[in-house]
Formats: structure tokens, C-alpha cells, sequence
């Protein structure tokens, strides 16, 4: 009984020690603050608490979700107090998380009106869509059942309108010149891919086929190797060699897209982001779109 008592005294000390040492660190002293941790509390998560600041100190320096270098992306493991005696570590979303998963919802609330626009429904009263319009009609007037014209890569600030102009003329193209159309959100077909290896060779196959294709959103999923080697390498390398149609809409430049496919977690790869950058611009022309935000009207 003696014994117990010894091995667990000699535990309590030590767990004190590591907590007292702990506290040296500013950031692990203002954590414990922060979430109202005491000493008896918090010698029992030392460990977990200092993951915590590792983690936070982490995003300090973080630009986005691609360069997140947390063990789960997007969200730090932080500390909630439960009662006197427990702290319970829950992964709360970071900033950028936080406005990933809002463009999210708003997405997936505005497929109705992609999966219903048409051309006629285009605004065309603003001026900054005039280049854009008069490409989607020239492409609607050339568009043949046998088709090899080049797609678009429309990038330009958030809510300004490009999924819309896009499905609009694929819609289109779809109900009056018999195209064989799919509009992919990229962030979504990646995370279905993850949940169903079953189906990726069927699919991916699929996407490699269809006569016409948009990839919307590119450069808004969490980049990793996978995902641009294996996924969209993959895809635009299949639909480059048969000189199929592909538009993209993308709130990154081309120039920024690189950058931002380059780099994934724990690692960096110029030269392969860089190939992607390529089939892209043998696939498409390249458009700017800059105008009011229509996320409730329209994209």
C-alpha cells in the first residue's frame, strides 16, 4: 500500500514539474489563462495543452488552408474547460476553415440556379461581362456535336457571376444543341472521391469523356499531392490528348493558382503545379471577371 502511495506521489511531482516548466513558455502561460486552467487542472494535459501552442503558433504565420501544417487542416485541437477536475480538447476551425465552410453552404444553396440558368437570364446591362458574353456566345454559335474548341478559364473576385455565365452557356448548349455537359464544384467531387475509392476509376473516367466539362472553383480545396497529381492531373491530361472542351472558374489568377498548387502539405513542387498550369493553358483562354458580388442573385 506503501508502494502505491509512493509511485503516485512521485507522478504528482513530476506532473507539477512538467506543468511549472511548461508555464516558462508565454504562450503556454496565456493559453492556460485564456481558457481558465489551473495548476490541478492543467499538470494532468501538459502535453495535449503544449500541442495547442504548438498548433497556434502554427497558424500565426499561416496564409491560408493550404499551407496548414496542423494534424487536422483547417482547425486547432484547443482546450475547454469542463468541470473542476476535466479539460475537454475539441478541433475548432480556424479563420480560413471558418470562410471555407460559409462559401460552402452558399455553393451548395445556389445549385439550383446554375442547374437552371440560361443565356437569356444573363445580365448583360453590365459592362464589366461584355468580353465574357461576347466569348460564350462566339463559343455557342461554333459549338459542333464533334467538338474540339478550346474552354475558359474565368477567374475574378468572389460572387461576381462566372459559375453562372458558364452553366448558363452549358445549360444551353445541353437543351438546343444535344452537348453532353458536367458541372463539377472541384472541392465537393474531391471529398466524394475520398469517401468512395470504389467508384474513382468509373468516374474519373467519366470526367475524362464528357464532351464538355466545368471544374468550378479551382484553387479553393485544400491542395495535396493526390488531389492535383493523381485527380486533375489526371483529368486535364486525358481531355488535353483528346481535345476536349474544359472551362474552370477559379477567384485565383493562373499565376496565383500555381503558386497555390505548388504547395502541399509539408512539402513544396513547383515543377508539378507547373505541368497542371500547362494543360490548363492548352485548354482554355484565359478571361478576367471584376464586378458587384451576386452571390444571391445568380452564382
Amino acid at each position: 500500500m506503501e508502494l502505491g502511495i509512493k509511485v503516485d506521489t512521485k507522478r504528482e511531482k513530476e506532473l507539477e514539474k512538467n506543468f511549472i516548466e511548461a508555464l516558462n513558455d508565454s504562450d503556454f502561460a496565456s493559453l492556460i489563462k485564456k481558457a481558465k486552467i489551473d495548476k490541478e487542472v492543467g499538470k494532468k494535459y501538459t502535453t495535449k495543452l503544449e500541442d495547442t501552442c504548438e498548433e497556434l503558433r502554427n497558424c500565426k504565420n499561416c496564409k491560408g488552408l493550404f499551407m496548414c501544417q496542423n494534424k487536422v487542416k483547417g482547425h486547432v485541437n484547443f482546450p475547454k474547460r469542463e468541470d473542476d477536475t476535466h479539460v475537454n480538447f475539441i478541433y475548432a476551425p480556424c479563420k480560413y476553415q471558418k470562410t471555407l465552410l460559409k462559401k460552402i453552404r452558399e455553393k451548395e444553396a445556389s445549385l439550383d440556379d446554375v442547374k437552371n440558368a440560361r443565356m437569356k437570364d444573363i445580365d448583360v446591362k453590365d459592362k464589366n461581362r461584355i468580353k465574357v458574353i461576347k466569348w460564350l456566345k462566339e463559343y455557342y454559335d461554333k459549338y459542333e456535336k464533334v467538338n474540339t474548341l478550346r474552354g475558359l478559364y474565368l477567374h475574378g473576385n468572389f460572387g461576381s457571376g462566372k459559375t453562372f455565365l458558364i452553366a448558363a452557356l452549358l445549360n444551353e448548349l445541353k437543351e438546343k444543341k444535344n452537348a453532353d455537359i458536367e458541372i463539377v464544384y472541384f472541392q465537393e467531387l474531391l471529398r466524394n472521391f475520398k469517401e468512395d475509392f470504389a467508384s474513382l476509376e468509373s468516374k474519373i473516367n467519366y470526367l475524362e469523356n464528357v464532351d464538355i466539362l466545368l471544374l468550378d472553383d479551382i484553387g479553393a480545396e485544400n491542395v495535396t499531392a493526390w488531389g492535383r497529381d493523381e485527380i486533375l492531373g489526371t483529368i486535364l491530361q486525358s481531355r488535353m490528348n483528346k481535345k476536349l472542351t474544359t472551362f474552370f472558374t477559379s477567384n485565383l489568377t493562373i499565376e496565383e493558382l500555381e503558386r497555390n498548387l505548388s504547395i502541399t502539405k509539408g512539402s513544396e513542387d513547383a515543377v508539378k503545379a507547373k505541368r497542371i498550369i500547362e494543360r490548363i493553358k492548352q485548354l482554355t483562354d484565359d478571361l478576367e471577371l471584376i464586378s458587384i458580388n451576386r452571390r444571391n442573385k445568380e452564382e
